[in-house]
């Protein structure tokens, strides 16, 4: 099977010779599942791979740097992140294929598009699939970016004042009308940001549920995929982006967990999720797990953007019916804990 323009003669050669024991022949065929990185399947008689390229066409300069994907995958295997094993990495010029596009192995196993997971047979199976996915975010936050050779991935410090400004710029530059909570809102951050804490771990800027591959039998993530946002940043930022899905509503374009009954599916409240994250990252070091969900970041919330590419804002609120303590973060630690115009405390994700 063939690819629309993509020459696989081509491609096979330039496969041979730089994928170790890769044997032709082989199709190729395109995930159906949406990626702004197009990615393709490769079943060839030595074994089944994955191909992930930038898409055709102009492109922004800062966008779908997919030797940035290729360099993370390389420097976090080693390091015991789950992540797939990358192969090989074919630049712009020259490419078989007209544009770059690396190599990895398949990872076989689950990916759940519902966070609701319908399909496991009971609570404690569900409970479960949430653990592991706490387990790889602590993983991925205890690794050194400077021990794997991630010093230089992107500008450390100042994090949230940096995606703050680069998210209210492209938002102001593709504005077709006023939302004047969207401008109450940037005024607000703006005037409380919090101060730097000095925390610097690798952000993947897309952690969510089902960009992650689950054992096919164990409930633990056996890679966590989709690294065109990863860069250097605050480890708060992938547990704000993971905690929209606590306000999201179900049945919406990005399905989160609103609205349904967590409780009776047996999903983790967000106090339960907060409190595993805790342990996990080692914040209930000093004074507890109490005391550690205090520095986290609440029942969160997305605040409507007008594009999915610009920004995650999570706005941290009391509701819900979950009683938690005097959430929002603290000056100085993550957060500032002023009320906004619209909740408490944020936290901006977006690519530096």
């Amino acid at each position: 099977m063939s690819e629309p323009g993509i020459d696989t003669g081509a491609l096979g050669a330039w496969l041979e010779t730089h994928v170790p024991g890769f044997r032709p022949p082989f199709t190729l065929t395109k995930f159906a599942t949406g990626q702004s990185n197009p990615t393709y399947r490769i079943d060839a008689e030595s074994g089944a791979l994955v191909l992930r390229a930038k898409p055709p066409g102009q492109l922004l300069k800062s966008a779908h740097q997919v030797d940035r994907e290729f360099r993370v995958l390389e420097a976090l295997r080693p390091a015991g992140v789950p992540v797939p094993r990358a192969l090989a990495l074919c630049p712009d010029d020259p490419s078989p294929i007209g544009r770059m596009f690396y190599v990895m192995e398949l990872v076989e196993g689950r990916i759940f598009w519902d966070p609701a997971l319908p399909e496991l047979s009971g609570p404690a199976e569900r409970a479960a699939i949430y653990q592991g996915m706490n387990a790889a975010l602590a993983r991925l936050h205890d690794v050194d970016p400077a021990a794997v050779g991630l010093a230089d991935f992107g500008r450390p410090g100042s994090y949230f004042e940096r995606q703050l400004s680069r998210w209210a710029g492209q938002y102001s530059a593709s504005e077709t009308g006023a939302i004047v909570d969207m401008d109450r809102l940037i005024d607000w951050l703006e005037s409380n940001l919090p101060a730097d804490d000095g925390a610097v771990s690798l952000v993947h800027g897309d952690f969510r549920l089902d960009n992650m591959i689950f054992d096919a039998h164990r409930p633990e993530v056996a890679a966590i995929i989709d690294w065109e946002l990863s860069t250097l940043g605050h480890p708060m930022a992938d547990l704000a982006y993971q905690c929209m899905q606590w306000r999201l509503p179900h049945d919406s374009g990005f399905r989160g967990l609103g609205g349904i009954d967590r409780d009776a599916l047996g999903l983790p409240s967000f106090l339960g999720l907060g409190e595993r994250l805790v342990i996990g990252l080692g914040l209930a070091s000093e004074g507890g797990v109490e005391q550690g969900l205090g520095e986290l970041l609440g029942v969160a919330r997305p605040v409507a953007a007008r594009r999915r590419d610009l920004v995650a804002v999570v706005v941290v609120e009391h509701g819900g019916g979950e009683q938690l303590p005097a959430l929002g973060l603290p000056v100085g630690d993550f957060f500032s804990h002023h009320p906004t115009p619209i909740g408490h405390a944020v936290m901006v994700n977006d690519h530096p």
